[in-house]
């Protein structure tokens, strides 16, 4: 059962990184709940998107729950399917998705308890969905093939999901009460509309809604853009004011360190300024060469300095990907008041001294955010006003 993570002491220094030379001071921090492990699946964006309605739960003083990561998952799997046959075999039906698939999943079937649908019907303690996407793939390609979908064929795959995921219940008794998963989620209270996706790109107009060019987008949904600027006072407004942000972003980065719990954008191409030992040695080296030899961790380094630009040139050379989804829980600062995003990510707890949390750094979330998702109420009225979101 997940446990009440209470709210940090705002002087304490957090995490595996004091260790490596950094120490966070607790700004702000939201009530969550606690870290889990997606395991050998791929399926950050339940995990991520379920831990903030989880949180959502706990602002609206609904109580603490511990949601079915694998139920929504499972709905996700039929939607993309569907899509992928009458897109002629071209939709995708990978693991990952975005943190809007998760509400369409919830609006459809409802949601149930962990302890309900633990989504692991196979010989194992933790996730692995490597054999069962596999088969999902052989079904896929055959309906396809076929340009039928008989009934054998959604025998097959009910037949899958189930020996895989598990059979979904029609009834559940959870704390003494019987629901099923429409009404369950009903209960919850959760309106999936209230919730809106921001972004920020140069390359489609600010204040309007675009489809985010990124292959997890295979439900064709529209983010809010706006300026950069905006988009990190619409996190800072967020979860200074009791609410927390799902974040999609790119974590392929050298300066991504889940193990040494930190996420930054280090100013590489100047790191033989700020090393004046090695400053000869460092000038003639490539970018990476410098990274390499340098940087390791050790203590807070300067970072680039990003700008719409840096980041839409990012985003367009592909350096930027849409690679991992996580949850944005508060703010800490380091030793030089350098600000970073207290990250709940889902890889379970030991992997790093941290507990399964990271900081993510001012310019690395400037940079490398695809996207972030909210309740409309943590945006400032001006902003809303904008975005004509009543």
């Amino acid at each position: 059962m997940k446990t009440f993570l209470a709210t940090l002491i705002a002087t304490a220094t957090i995490g595996s990184a004091s260790a490596q030379g950094y120490q966070f001071t607790t700004v702000a921090e939201v009530p969550v709940t606690s870290v889990k492990n997606q395991a050998s699946s791929g399926t950050c964006w339940a995990f991520a998107t379920t831990s903030f309605i989880e949180s959502e739960l706990l602002r609206k003083g609904k109580g603490e729950h511990d949601l079915s990561e694998m139920f929504i998952v499972r709905q996700k799997l039929l939607n993309q399917l569907d899509d992928n046959f009458l897109r002629r075999g071209k939709g995708n039906i990978g693991q990952g998705s975005l943190s809007h698939t998760y509400l369409n999943a919830w609006d459809q079937v409802g949601i149930v308890p962990e302890e309900v649908y633990s989504g692991i019907n196979y010989d194992s303690d933790r996730h692995n969905h490597g054999e069962m996407m596999s088969m999902i793939a052989a079904v896929a390609d055959a309906a396809v093939k076929n340009r039928k979908r008989s009934p054998q064929y959604q025998q097959v795959v009910d037949g899958i999901l189930d020996a895989y995921l598990g059979a979904v219940p029609e009834k559940f008794t959870y704390k003494g009460k019987q629901y099923t998963p429409q009404t369950f989620a009903s209960e919850l209270g959760i309106n999936t509309d209230d919730y809106v996706e921001l972004t920020s790109f140069t390359h489609h107009p600010y204040y309007k809604q675009f489809e985010l060019e990124v292959p997890d987008n295979w439900e064709h949904a529209k983010q809010y853009n706006i300026p950069l600027d905006e988009l990190m006072q619409a996190i800072d407004n967020a979860l200074e004011n009791g609410y927390t942000v799902c974040w999609d972003g790119d974590v392929s980065e050298k300066g991504f360190s889940h193990a040494k719990g930190v996420a930054i954008n280090p100013d590489v191409k100047n790191l033989a300024r700020y090393e004046s030992a090695d400053s000869a040695r460092l000038a003639p080296m490539s970018d990476k060469e410098r990274f390499d030899a340098v940087f390791t961790f050790d203590k807070p380094y300067p970072e680039e300095n990003v700008t719409a630009e840096s980041r839409q040139n990012g985003y367009e050379n592909f350096t930027t990907t849409d690679d991992h989804l996580m949850h944005l829980t508060g703010i800490v600062t380091d030793q030089n008041g350098t600000r970073y995003y207290r990250t709940k990510n889902s890889w379970g707890t030991e992997r790093n001294d941290d507990g399964g949390y990271l900081n993510m750094s001012d310019s690395f979330v400037r940079a490398k955010t695809i996207y972030v998702m909210m309740h409309k109420d943590a945006l400032k009225p001006e902003l809303r006003k904008k975005l004509r979101i009543k």
